[in-house]
């Protein structure tokens, strides 16, 4: 496999994963606002320099996108005591508690329909090896 590949790969997996979640409201969102309100969620705490930086999207579009996320009440901004030029952005107590009690999302569907087959095995196959690049590429404590 080489970075096309995974990259590919990685689409098709984002694919499954927005084919298996249920309606939650965030299926309306534009893939770049869900590139944000991740990055929000993986790095709380995070200025917007530092998230443009990540997703790789406009500064302009970062600040807007946070603006409107705010308004709706799934952020909250802060200015940084430390740089007070700098904004500070997290997710609201109240969005942290609905992403906490979120319903399982089963992935069983998506992933018969992605390989083609209802086999139980063959989809037990492909939850042991999601399973295992999962641990693999968890995020490690420093």
């Amino acid at each position: 496999m080489d970075g096309h590949e995974l990259y590919h790969l990685g689409r098709t997996l984002m694919k499954l994963g927005e084919q298996s979640i249920p309606p939650m409201g965030i299926e309306g969102l534009s893939a770049p606002t869900r590139a944000i309100v991740s990055d929000i969620f993986e790095n709380p705490g995070s200025s917007i320099s530092d998230i443009t930086a990540r997703v790789r999207f406009p500064q302009s579009q970062v600040s807007a996108c946070v603006a409107r996320l705010r308004d709706a009440g799934a952020v909250e901004t802060v200015t940084d005591p430390q740089d007070r030029r700098r904004t500070l952005v997290r997710p609201t107590a109240e969005t942290l508690r609905r992403a906490k009690n979120r319903p399982p999302a089963a992935i069983d569907g998506a992933v018969a329909a992605a390989i083609g087959s209802t086999d139980p095995k063959e989809i037990a196959r492909v939850h042991e090896a999601l399973d295992r690049l999962r641990e693999a590429l968890r995020p490690r404590e420093s």
